[in-house]
């Protein structure tokens, strides 16, 4: 997926959401050094860590996406380096106390050979005994096939009403789930525009990852089942994985 043309939705949709944050805080606060965000997006999370003092540097193969990280760390005065790469490929001379890769940034990985290069890539920017947190969300879906509406719904200060409304295909032999958003924004004139996205993504589920990670060189992960801790089960809507650089 083209990130550059998702940014503004993106942060239509998540710029709001706040349920991983004082999470990652916890995590990069007790970090004996500097911190890498895997899929930095639009900066949700570098800019909090920053702003709590956290030496973070964000990895974001989207250059729109960094734009407008770039603009939001320097309307709070934070310097915040962001570099454009990809988890698979990216090289820097840095190495990192602890890498995360918050909401869901390892499901832009769709092969296995994708998954194990970029978690030996990240193991090889730790140091020794570095920590590696991330999630993940549990896989369950909605209804596929069928166009729904979520209860987004956006207003403008120019009257404008932008509505999301969504279509999922799942691909279960791949494990993959693609998701193709409409979003229409109605002018107060009543003119209609429609813009239209995809997102696919690759679902894990936990003893998969956890295979993964072992085999990328981190010993057996910390899994719970939400950000408060507590076992992963049938009611979770999160992994939140945590593991060390061996």
């Amino acid at each position: 997926m083209n990130y550059d043309d998702f940014a503004d939705l993106y942060d239509h949709q998540y710029d709001v959401y706040r349920d991983d944050l004082h999470y990652y805080a916890r995590v990069a606060e007790q970090a004996a050094g500097p911190v890498l965000e895997i899929g930095s997006g639009t900066g949700r999370v570098t800019t909090f860590l920053a702003r709590r003092g956290v030496a973070i540097t964000g990895l974001e193969p989207s250059a729109r996406m960094i734009e407008r990280a770039q603009g939001r760390a320097a309307q709070e005065g934070l310097a915040v380096r962001y570099v454009q790469g990809d988890a698979r490929t990216f090289g820097l001379q840095d190495r990192f106390a602890t890498v995360i890769a918050p909401f869901n940034a390892l499901m832009h990985l769709y092969t296995p050979n994708e998954q194990v290069q970029a978690l030996e890539n990240i193991h090889a920017h730790l140091v020794t005994g570095g920590i590696f947190s991330f999630d993940l969300y549990v896989p369950r879906f909605g209804k596929p096939n069928t166009v729904r509406h979520e209860g987004e719904t956006f207003h403008a200060p120019d009257g404008s009403r932008t509505d999301v409304f969504l279509v999922q295909r799942h691909d279960k032999p791949r494990q993959h789930i693609t998701t193709e958003y409409h979003v229409d924004t109605t002018a107060p004139d009543g003119t209609l525009r429609r813009r239209h996205y995809t997102l696919t993504q690759r679902y894990y589920t936990r003893f998969e990852m956890e295979w993964l990670l072992r085999f990328a060189g981190f010993e057996s992960p910390r899994v719970t089942g939400s950000f408060q801790g507590g076992p992963l089960d049938d009611r979770s809507e999160v992994m939140v994985f945590t593991t060390k650089a061996l």
